[in-house]
């Protein structure tokens, strides 16, 4: 698993060398946009808003609007060294706290820890300890020049790193235009909805909730793949192992427990393919 952030986490005297590792992973099947005539990728070019000029990375520096049409730049050196200075700090855990005071508003990412090189030990302590306390530690983090407030508790057998929104990045809900003061209903409409509420609560199973959406975008793609008789003999090997992936990630987006009966034909001696992994994202 690839690692996006080393350093250690430390309570009290206890230090904790760590990696992070992303536990998620953007699923979203990604759209190219073509010109629609010759179906050539789009490009984007970096061009200045007031002589029209192209840009190239060199020709840019960082700035900060404080009022409309004027800014103060800052250096890149600058930058790195406000960078460096953070992300050199320990993640001190600065409180321990129920994870049910936690509203799920404040929660952004979250991130698998494992110890790093002589941290066992005190990996493992901490998370027996938090196991038998039923607490979380809140720390503060820098990540990718990001200061950000991070819950760490045990998922599993596992120390995960969950990044929450500043306060201030939360906005007030009293701005949320049209929210109804308390309703006025009868008796039998509120033991309706009840009734309703109970008849369809369930225990949270996580595999029974898929992205329909990505599994038929996913499922229109593979067919268009197959209809398309305007390529040669050789291109249409690689339009067989595409299928192949594409079915293979229709079928892993489906609850494992589906007994929908494929449609695609079938081919005979399709080549095998050995699926390269890919690197993770953010």
């Amino acid at each position: 698993m690839h690692t996006i952030w080393k350093g250690t986490i430390s309570f009290g005297l206890v230090n904790i060398p760590i990696k992070l590792h992303a536990a998620t992973e953007n699923k979203d099947v990604k759209l190219r946009n073509l010109h629609k005539d010759c179906h050539a990728p789009i490009k984007y070019e970096r061009t200045c808003s007031e002589c029209g000029q192209s840009v190239s990375n060199d020709d840019i520096v960082k700035a900060y609007e404080y009022t409309e049409g004027k800014y103060v730049v800052l250096d890149e050196e600058e930058l790195e060294s406000l960078k460096k200075e953070q992300e050199d700090k320990a993640v001190e855990i600065i409180d321990f706290v129920q994870l049910e005071e936690i509203d799920p508003i404040y929660f952004d990412r979250t991130y698998f820890v494992s110890p790093n090189e002589g941290g066992s030990k005190a990996y493992a302590l901490l998370r027996k300890s938090l196991l038998d306390t039923g607490k979380i530690g809140l720390a503060k983090i820098t990540i990718r020049s990001k200061e950000n407030m991070a819950a760490i508790r045990v998922y599993g057998n596992t120390l995960v790193m969950e990044t929450l929104h500043f306060p201030d990045e939360v906005r007030d809900v009293k701005n949320v235009p049209n929210v109804p003061e308390a309703g006025e209903f009868h008796e039998k409409e509120l033991e309706t909805a009840k009734t309703l509420i109970e008849h369809l609560s369930a225990k949270f199973n996580p595999e029974k909730y898929t992205d329909d959406y990505r599994i038929e975008l996913l499922e229109l793609i593979r067919q268009k793949v197959e209809e398309d008789e305007g390529v040669t003999k050789q291109e249409q090997t690689n339009v067989i192992d595409l299928m192949e992936a594409l079915e293979k990630s229709i079928e892993k987006a489906k609850p494992q427990k589906t007994t929908t009966k494929r449609t695609v034909k079938k081919t005979t001696a399709k080549p095998k393919v050995t699926k390269k992994p890919t690197k993770e994202a953010k």
